[in-house]
């Protein structure tokens, strides 16, 4: 396995607080700030580890999940104080609870439809912190563990109330320890997009949803009721999650028409990330059916392949969908839903 590249993925886009920052509002400002403050910070540190190397993490010795969650109690000092361990009983804090229940089902799904242990496929403990910083409006995943903002409720809720937000973040290490791309442009934009994809098939698997049942929405339920807006982004129609005063409008495109070209964002990952999300949605409600299964299979073959390189751009990405479905199934229905759903978007498999 090459080093790991391990980054700083949070689930907000810095474009979105860049624009919070600016509000009217003062608290909604202040908030925004303070949150683009501290991931700045944790930027900063996550280029550190790939230039020192992360730690060696602990491996587990016993079968399923090992999950520990931590309070920070409104600091910034991680991991936090210890507050439920695996097998321990639900506590009184509605937060900690869904965070170990987000989890679980992220460590689930992995088992059961790919036989994928734990993120990293060897049983990594999984843990996570909650209550970090005071009206923190993100959720991250730092190379190493979870962290959950309790946002500052008025534009966004508590960063546990989503199980597709928790397994989002997880997802970025599950790519971390596999395909490992490069969060920065298009390898930037699919690394987000994996983390979108498997993120709402554990929301999906979590409800037992086809996918013509599913809504396709990541973060349904984060933002607070005064938002104009249903969620973080949308699947199935990326660049209609929300349209709002304070918040803007939904920039993501759905195809390769309206591709963004920005410095901003590493290279628009979380705008960008619209297109891939768009062809595995088309993908998934074509094959019909549940979501992880086939058109999932196809993505979790992509990403543990060994084939796909750090740099892949949209296209290295398609081609490798289209030949893990060919290996899988061979010539027939999957095989040619996979090169569809990516012609529909406009990105070349040929």
């Amino acid at each position: 396995m090459d080093s790991f590249m391990p980054v700083f993925c949070g689930i907000v886009p810095p474009h979105l607080l860049d624009k919070l920052a600016r509000a009217g509002d003062p608290a909604v400002a202040a908030a925004a700030r303070r949150t683009l403050v501290a991931d700045a910070a944790h930027r900063t540190g996550r280029r550190l580890t790939t230039v020192v190397g992360a730690p060696a993490p602990a491996q587990a010795v016993e079968e399923g999940p090992q999950r520990t969650v931590y309070d920070a109690q409104h600091r910034t000092v991680l991991p936090g104080t210890k507050v439920r361990s695996e097998g321990g009983e639900p506590v009184r804090d509605a937060t900690v609870n869904r965070a170990y229940a987000g989890l679980g089902a992220t460590f689930e799904l992995l088992l059961t439809a790919y036989g994928h242990d734990s993120i990293d496929g060897g049983g990594l403990p999984l843990d996570a912190t909650v209550h970090y910083d005071e009206n923190y409006g993100n959720a991250f995943w730092n190379g190493e563990q979870m962290v959950f903002g309790d946002g500052d409720g008025e534009i966004f809720l508590d960063f546990t109330v989503a199980v597709d937000v928790i397994a989002h973040e997880l997802a970025h290490g599950f790519t971390q320890h596999s395909a490992n791309l490069t969060y920065f442009g298009q390898p930037g934009a699919l690394n987000e997009s994996v983390s979108d994809v498997f993120g709402s098939l554990v929301k999906q698997y979590t409800l037992d949803q086809t996918a013509d049942e599913a809504d396709w929405l990541i973060g349904a339920g984060l933002l607070a009721p005064q938002v104009s807006g249903v969620a973080l982004r949308s699947m199935k129609a990326p660049g209609t999650a929300y349209d709002d005063d304070v918040l803007g409008k939904d920039p993501q495109p759905a195809t390769m028409d309206d591709y963004v070209r920005t410095g901003r964002d590493n290279g628009g990952v979380h705008i960008n990330s619209g297109i891939p999300n768009h062809a595995f949605h088309l993908l998934a409600t074509q094959l019909g059916g549940k979501a992880w299964e086939r058109a999932g299979q196809i993505w979790y073959d992509t990403m543990t392949s060994g084939k796909l390189q750090v740099d892949a751009s949209f296209t290295d990405f398609a081609k490798e969908t289209v030949a893990a479905a060919a290996a899988r199934y061979g010539q027939g229905t999957e095989h040619e839903a996979v090169v569809k759903a990516w012609s529909q978007v406009g990105v070349v498999t040929g």
